[in-house]
């Protein structure tokens, strides 16, 4: 949760290419995913030269997390989940995946 907290702050956000951290940050869109301490490094000093475009990344951060990762989202998922389970499905609401978030970028 530490990296979707950075996120949501609209922080500039490094973290390493492991586990639920790739899932997270977008790499060169909401965040820097690194994979070893020379790159780290490198988007640490990406941030410092140039902090309007490190900026813009991190309100991108928000943006993603506000869209992929909170309760709201999550729950409009689970009612359309139901409907869709139950026959109720008007295919006004599109559950969000893996998959769909992936190819939404």
């Amino acid at each position: 949760m530490t990296v979707t907290e950075a996120l949501w702050k609209a922080r500039p956000t490094v973290g390493g290419r492991a586990g639920g951290i790739v899932a997270q940050i977008r790499d060169g869109e909401t965040g820097w995913l690194v994979d070893s301490s020379v790159q780290c490094a490198d988007a640490c000093r990406e941030i410092l030269d140039g902090p309007a475009a490190a900026a813009a990344r991190g309100r991108r951060g928000k943006e993603d997390v506000r869209q992929r990762l909170l309760m709201p989202r999550l729950l409009r998922d689970w009612l359309a989940l139901f409907n869709r389970l139950g026959g109720n499905d008007l295919g006004e609401t599109g559950l969000v995946t893996v998959a769909t978030a992936a190819s939404a970028r």
